[in-house]
């Protein structure tokens, strides 16, 4: 079996440590900060130091893929995150009043266990720690990486890393998870090897979040994100009876600062019928402001030859986007279990075929995920800049504007739009199915959706106070 240093000890380091664990390779994480969970998990969020990870206290979310991904592949674990008060979430049962409730053959597969970043790393930390052949080092991280000079690939190969207490770490496979801060292209041209293919930007959103408690979760009325005019709203159930209500808009829109103020945040969410329920209930935090998050996307095959074997990324430290659609976890699980695949069908020995293997799976499984959201973070931008100059906005997509109408009346269609929400299939993968666009064509074209809440001017007028 083979010695792997996996360099974070986030949710995704540790999924993925558990993950080859289990297939009896030794697993040595590296993880900068140097507390460890807390005991209790479900204080995790009031007594955990992860000055490492920006977003600790930011909503996260982990959907029907994610909870797929666990039980298939760490058994158990759902079981801990319900244990230590994560909730269960069935958005089958969020579908629209209009349809017919008839539950259909396969909505168990939409099921699903969240909870706040902190309670969630906690318990994956907590189980980690308990994991043979996972030895967690905190507050040490990685400093550089180890190479045996070029590989039969005639490529940097490496064979480890030196941490920054010294430590020289050898290793068969090296793992980047080390997420959004990934210094993994600079370690990469400091042996010699070519720069990785890097792509970014700043989708220009700020986000403003508020956590809340109370004695039960409010009820959800529709979709967790609502695009009203330029600002969307997010809600998210928590664990032990908490939750969070996020309003996000254009970095650029300087009028819509004044969300940072609670009582203009809670303004604005009053004015929006769907949501205000969810401030009913004690706040937790006052408003948590977020902005700068980039887009970035790497790939580590470029013109069909690796830049080095022996190492590979996986989740944010290979691809991350704008936390809109609250997709981060899944598609990391996701791609942590494309990795423990590789590594079962290529083995560690085969350097260049791993790393290749590696990126085929991450071009065709995760990979859309990141390309599909670039997509409708650019479309959700520029139709909220041309609402805040008063401009007509873009014509959207009208494949999208189809499905859009068609699921509030065609159950078939409304469970293939969650599919994808919850990452479950492709939009493309769904609309090719048999049948399924017919049945789009078939509902009744109604007028455009405009879901209740507060016009420009009267949002500029809730901020002013």
């Amino acid at each position: 079996m083979a010695s792997i240093v996996v360099c974070g000890g986030s949710v995704i380091g540790l999924a993925s440590a558990m993950m080859l664990a289990r297939d009896g390779h030794r697993v040595t994480v590296l993880e900068r900060d140097a507390a460890p969970p807390p005991s209790d998990n479900a204080a995790a969020w009031e007594g955990w130091s992860r000055p490492g990870v920006a977003q600790f206290h930011q909503p996260h979310n982990l959907f029907s893929r994610a909870r797929l991904v666990l039980d298939e592949e760490l058994p158990g674990i759902v079981d801990r995150l319900v244990e230590a008060g994560c909730v269960w979430v069935d958005p089958v049962a969020m579908a629209p009043p209009s349809l017919d409730k008839t539950p259909l053959a396969g909505d168990d597969r939409f099921r699903f266990v969240t909870g706040r970043r902190p309670v969630v790393e906690a318990v994956l930390a907590t189980a980690a720690g308990e994991e043979a052949g996972v030895d967690i080092r905190r507050g040490v991280a990685g400093a550089c990486l180890l190479t045996a000079g070029d590989g039969p690939a005639g490529v940097p190969h490496v064979v480890g890393v030196l941490t920054t207490d010294g430590d020289e770490l050898a290793a068969d496979l090296v793992v980047d998870a080390t997420g959004r801060r990934s210094r993994l292209a600079e370690w990469l041209t400091a042996v010699g090897a070519r720069p990785p293919l890097v792509e970014s930007e700043d989708g220009g959103f700020v986000y403003h979040t508020r956590y809340f408690t109370g004695p039960r979760l409010p009820r959800t009325l529709g979709p967790p994100v609502f695009e009203i005019g330029t600002i969307s709203l997010l809600t998210i159930p928590g664990d032990n009876d908490t939750w969070s209500v996020t309003v996000w808009a254009a970095s650029a829109d300087t009028a819509l600062r004044g969300l940072k103020d609670p009582d203009r945040f809670t303004a604005v969410v009053k004015a929006c019928p769907l949501q205000r329920r969810w401030l009913r209930g004690e706040p937790i935090t006052g408003v948590l402001t977020m902005a700068g998050v980039l887009d970035r996307y790497r790939r580590f095959v470029v013109d069909g030859r690796p830049v080095a074997t022996g190492v590979v990324a996986v989740g944010d430290a290979w691809a991350c986007t704008n936390p809109s659609a609250g997709r981060g976890i899944t598609v990391g699980l996701m791609h942590a279990q494309g990795l423990r695949q590789v590594v079962r069908s290529s083995g560690v020995g085969d350097a260049e075929g791993l790393v290749r293997a590696f990126d085929q799976v991450t071009e065709e499984r995760v990979a859309p995920y990141y390309w599909n959201q670039i997509r409708a973070d650019r479309a959700r931008m520029a139709e909220m800049d041309a609402l805040r100059r008063g401009d007509e906005p873009p014509a959207p997509d009208p494949t999208a504007t189809a499905v859009g109408a068609a699921l509030f009346q065609d159950p078939v269609v409304f469970r293939g739009s969650l599919e994808t929400a919850m990452c479950l299939a492709l939009p493309e993968e769904v609309f090719a199915r048999p049948g399924f666009m017919d049945r789009v064509r078939a509902a009744t074209p109604g007028p455009p959706l405009r879901l209740p809440g507060p016009d420009r001017k009267e949002l500029l007028a809730l901020l002013a106070g």
